[in-house]
């Protein structure tokens, strides 16, 4: 496995095709596919597989593409802090999980730079397993997921924000109105965002209970490309409650009834103990549990999100 190679994949998953992605390299997509065929052979995964709205990944190919952005990205982090400190600004660094990245970040953090000319804002997307050990090690500020089973001792936890998950389809699926037996749901193949690779949360625990083997998952970019595609096909999946809000109520998507189709979690945000906290992650702690912050993350902020310009780690969301 080479730098060479996880680039390739790297660009094919930010760009959404091979195509695309010989473009922004400026190599030919015969190199490209090469580079990927190359590491389909070693891993022994297919990665991902063709969609009619774009790419859909297995999980391993998820984890790949994570770790792959993640690796190609401190280079570029790292000239940048350098950069930012000699010009007398501050840097806060967030880590989130996927599912609040791309629902619940843009409207919050979006808001809450525009509250501080000098403040720019760093977000990447980690494993809810991940954040302890890059707030230990300081290479992030301010941790957001799911609330934590354990608590890492010394740090300060602040839980603000309820969510729900439910199983959606399209309107014209069969099992819409019935009590679906396990063995059919475990049958579907399902359509998700990247939240479902993660090791820990909502939605892996879902498909835990329902049953739903790998090879029965489709994992796309976003969560909003794999509700396209559930729009487009009737396809199953798991969704954010107030994320498929409109879609619900206008019945462009259904939710399937049964048991063990919904779930409920809480996010937190972790920092370090106040005395290590940055002033900067002391008041997105305070801002975070505001009704302006809550409104912002369910709706928004209704405005273009102006200074906060995220250096996304691992861009598997649009």
């Amino acid at each position: 496995m080479t730098p060479t190679q996880l680039r390739a994949f790297a660009t094919v998953v930010q760009c959404g095709s091979v195509k695309a992605a010989a473009e922004v390299l400026q190599v030919s997509e015969a190199a490209v596919s090469l580079h990927v065929a190359q590491l389909r052979k070693e891993l022994g995964d297919p990665l991902f597989v063709r969609a009619s709205t774009g790419l859909a990944f297995t999980p391993g190919g998820l984890r790949l593409a994570s770790r792959a952005v993640e690796i190609l990205g401190l280079q570029d982090r790292t000239v940048r802090e350098v950069g930012q400190a000699g010009q007398g600004r501050r840097m806060l660094r967030v880590a989130a999980t996927a599912l609040f990245a791309e629902h619940a970040a843009p409207g919050l953090l979006g808001l809450f730079a525009n509250r501080a000319k000098d403040l720019d804002l760093e977000l990447s997307v980690h494993d809810s397993g991940a954040l302890p050990a890059l707030l230990a090690s300081r290479a992030v500020d301010v941790g957001i997921g799911p609330h934590p089973v354990v608590l890492s001792e010394g740090f300060v936890v602040t839980t603000f924000l309820k969510y729900e998950i439910v199983a959606v389809t399209g309107p014209g699926h069969p099992l819409v109105g019935q009590d679906p037996h396990p063995s059919q749901l475990r049958s579907l193949t399902w359509l998700l965002g990247p939240s479902a690779a993660s090791a820990m949360g909502v939605i892996p625990d879902l498909l835990r209970r329902i049953g739903v083997g790998e090879a029965h998952q489709r994992i796309f970019q976003s969560d909003a490309q794999a509700l396209e595609e559930m729009r487009r096909t009737d396809g199953v999946g798991l969704a954010l409650g107030f994320a498929v809000a409109s879609d619900l109520a206008a019945g462009r998507l259904v939710a399937l009834g049964g048991q063990g189709l919904r779930g409920g979690g809480r996010w937190s945000a972790q920092t370090l103990p106040a005395h290590a906290q940055l002033p900067a992650a002391a008041e997105l702690l305070r801002f975070i549990t505001t009704p302006r912050a809550t409104q912002a993350m369910l709706k928004g902020t209704g405005a273009a999100p102006g200074r906060f310009r995220p250096s996304v780690h691992v861009t598997l969301w649009s």
